[in-house]
């Protein structure tokens, strides 16, 4: 995009006063003078005359949204200033704005094009920026940076006198130069919000539980947070405001219809309302509407009867009633404090079990007799190895928590660090079978086995381990050595960095259309991938571990429809007839099905589902007509209309269970029922069902197995309304309809209609229905009629 060297420039102007912005710091505040204005404002040129074409733009105040409009606002000028005399008035202005708040710290940013006219007298104005100790960066449109590796080699001679004289500046000043291009990337390049925990006052109690108050051991000690969960900013909801000033057709008078959106933000009220008929003196101020207790459709209004919040009363679940508890009852005596119980090995600290934040806790520095008692507790603990199990009581009769004080000695303080435990309440316990303790039925052990590991897979992982390690994957540091990969320090939270950066640049673009979003910062992203290096060095030990563990890919199996007609049936598609007149001896078999082809019913004809023509041989009904007109194929009914005889043995029916499938095409419902039983594998069972359905209604003659694929479907319905599958069914039957109802075969028009001639049992799961199953569901009851289910 192309834009102007002020409009680049001020891009990180705006970019450093929104980190103020988001930090909302009251100690934050920033003010803006421009050089080389039309006009003169300035408290010095005010004070002492001179000190033309400075103006003070934005006074020195905690910066907002509208610091940002002006910034934006501002637009170049035809007359030059000294730059020199900005920091002279930006110097004074910190000066009588300050006073005597000796302790601020006191920074200045001065971004030039280095093209304006510099004076002489500058060595007075470095001397006085290093007396007051202010920090100054200078940043410079197009300056060289050897470092960042940026050289502009089409300059002005001016320019690059006055780039030579902001070196010499600087380092008089002790000042620092840059670039503007690399300001604008360490600008937005992601940096943590720095926060200082408050510390808050509790007291280090030893012996609280087994002697009097007057035999307790009592430390002062201060408490402050060593973690706390950062989260990204909310959003917020708004709605177009609404003003009284209205015209006639509803818009407020001083704003623009075809250019002015004016929204407010929504503030949320809770009111309470019992579902009761209004008595004598009361009226029912709100009127629901709900769906009719019958569940055959249609509404029922009932009223309801405002409450007042002071005549509310709280109440536990107890069962399946309610226990009314007042809010004063007698509650636990606890005292504000840690108390330390006893003490274990920190060797039999389980890391696993810390739950939620760490806390620092430290000696009091006013009372120095207490940090000597308070350091001896802590060394004491550190060379025995030991850490402390503590009750924690935030306030007074507040409920306690558990917690573990470990030891930590530092150069120049010991303290503890605090992290709290789970009672036995919180602790899930789960049991796994044990990886190399493998027991036969007998009651054996095990010692080959597919589930056990041989000796060589063991050292083909060792060395896919090894070859991964990250420790030395890292820079070199200055004595050459590889540094560590992953440095927690500079692991940033992607979610939280990329809304701050896209609520940076949302709010400093005019439009995001001509000005998208950037991509994410690098630094955002180089712990997403493994380091190449470290990949390639790993190569063989990925080969050999995918040799030794025999690792295949999964395809994940899609159920999708075969686009192209059905191919007429031939040997294998292992028809299956009645005896022939010269085998009348044997009893019907079922052949292997072909590994090309795989019937999704067993292809057994009856002799009633057969007609016989006058040569003789057995052909298929004229109502099937999605065959090839070339040759008829012999129809594979359903099983359970293979008739049967007293005298013959029974048929061992392949139940055709797909690969990866656990529902089969020959007992697809007996199968279902089969797997809801077990109560183990419900969405499983329900997927698969789902598909064989898809499967089966589209193959050749299946108008014979409609009825049965109906009750499949019933079954499935009940089961996706009563196991939570709800979204599943959904999904299921309107894949379903685009499938019956495809332009192109394989399609079924047919079985569809039969599907809206049943109607609402095998329609859409509505929100109503799956609320009184206990579930929920995204479809409405008018977005139910839209489908058109029924």
């Amino acid at each position: 995009m192309e834009m102007t060297n002020l409009e680049w420039a001020l891009q990180y102007v705006m970019y450093k006063i929104q980190d103020m912005i988001f930090h909302g710091r009251k100690t934050e505040q920033c003010g803006v003078i421009l050089v080389g204005t039309e006009g003169t404002r300035n408290l010095v040129s005010d004070r002492n005359g001179g000190y033309e074409n400075v103006t003070e733009y934005i006074p020195i105040a905690q910066p907002n949204a509208g610091t940002l409009a002006k910034i934006s606002a501002i637009e170049p000028s035809s007359i030059a200033g000294d730059p020199t005399d900005g920091l002279i008035v930006g110097i004074e202005t910190q000066t009588q704005y300050l006073g005597r708040k000796v302790t601020w710290t006191r920074k200045m940013v001065l971004v030039t094009d280095g093209e304006s006219h510099i004076g002489d007298d500058w060595e007075e104005i470095a001397e006085k920026i290093k007396e007051l100790e202010i920090k100054l960066a200078i940043l410079g449109v197009d300056f060289d940076d050897a470092e960042f590796g940026y050289k502009e080699e089409d300059k002005s001679a001016k320019k690059r006198r006055n780039e030579k004289f902001w070196a010499t500046f600087a380092e008089s000043c002790d000042a620092i130069v840059g670039t503007c291009a690399q300001a604008l990337q360490d600008v937005t390049r992601p940096t943590p919000k720095e926060t200082n925990s408050a510390a808050l006052n509790y007291e280090l109690r030893v012996g609280a539980g087994d002697h009097t108050e007057d035999d307790w051991i009592t430390m002062p000690v201060k408490v402050s947070k060593a973690t706390a969960l950062e989260r990204p900013p909310s959003m917020k909801k708004f709605a177009k405001r609404h003003d009284k000033r209205e015209g006639e057709d509803g818009i407020p008078d001083d704003v623009d219809p075809n250019k002015d959106d004016v929204y407010g933000l929504l503030k949320a009220r809770t009111d309470y309302f019992m579902d009761r008929e209004p008595k004598d003196g009361e009226e029912a101020v709100m009127q629901i509407k709900t769906e009719a207790e019958d569940g055959e459709g249609g509404e029922t209004v009932k009223n309801v009867v405002p409450v007042e919040k002071e005549k509310l009363t709280r109440a536990y679940k107890y069962g399946a009633t309610w226990v009314d508890v007042e809010d004063d009852f007698e509650r636990l005596s606890t005292k504000k404090g840690i108390d330390i119980c006893a003490f274990f090995p920190a060797s039999k600290l389980r890391r696993e079990l810390f739950m939620g934040e760490m806390q620092h806790v430290w000696a009091d520095r006013a009372l120095g007799q207490n940090q000597v008692a308070f350091g001896s507790l802590v060394q004491a603990m550190h060379r025995k190895d030991l850490v402390a199990i503590t009750r924690w009581v935030s306030r007074d009769s507040a409920d306690p928590k558990m917690g573990v004080l470990m030891p930590k000695v530092w150069d120049k303080i010991d303290s503890f660090l605090w992290a709290q435990l789970p009672f036995a309440d919180d602790v899930r316990k789960y049991t796994f079978p044990s990886f190399d303790n493998l027991v036969s039925k007998k009651g054996e052990k095990v010692t080959q086995h597919a589930f056990l590991p041989t000796k060589t897979q063991m050292t083909a992982m060792e060395h896919f381990v090894d070859s991964m390690d990250l420790m030395h994957a890292g820079p070199k540091d200055e004595s050459g050595e590889r540094e560590p990969w992953f440095d927690p320090a500079q692991s940033y939270n992607p979610a939280l960095h990329r809304i701050k950066q896209a609520l940076f640049h949302a709010a400093v673009v005019p439009d995001l259309n001509t000005h998208p979003l950037p991509l994410p910062h690098a630094e955002l992203l180089k712990y997403f991938e493994p380091p190449p290096k470290v990949v390639k060095r790993a190569e063989s030990a990925i080969k050999d571990c995918i040799a030794e563990f025999k690792v295949q890919q999964v395809v994940k199996v899609v159920g999708r429809r075969r686009k192209e007609a059905h191919a007429e049936a031939d040997d294998d598609m292992s028809l299956v007839l009645g005896p022939r007149a010269d085998q009348k001896d044997s009893k019907p078999t079922v052949r292997e099905p072909s590994p090309t082809l795989k019937p999704e019913v067993p292809v057994v004809a009856d002799k009633e589902d057969v007609q016989m023509d006058d040569g003789g041989s057995e052909t298929e009904p004229d109502d099937d007509d999605n065959l090839p007109k070339q040759e008829k194929a012999i129809p594979p009914p359903s099983p359970t209309l293979v008739p049967s005889t007293a005298n013959e043995e029974p048929m061992d029916i392949d139940p055709q269970i797909p690969e990866g499938r656990i529902i089969g095409a020959a007992f697809p419902l007996r199968d279902f029922k089969k797997n809801i039983a077990t109560g183990d594998v419900v969405s499983k069972a329900v997927e698969d069902l789902a598909f064989i359905i898809m499967d089966i209604i589209i193959q050749p003659f299946a108008k014979r197995r409609h009825q049965e694929m109906i009750e499949c479907l019933r079954e499935l319905r009940t089961v996706c309304l009563t196991e939570d599958e709800i979204d599943v069914w959904n999904e299921s039957i309107r894949e379903l309809k685009d499938v019956c109802l495809a332009a192109e075969p394989p399609n079924n028009k047919t079985f569809w209609s039969e599907i809206q001639a049943v109607g609402k049992p095998l329609g859409l799961i509505t929100q109503a229905e799956a609320k009184k199953a206990g579930g929920k569901s995204s479809v409405s009851d008018a977005a139910a009629e839209r489908v058109s289910i029924s």
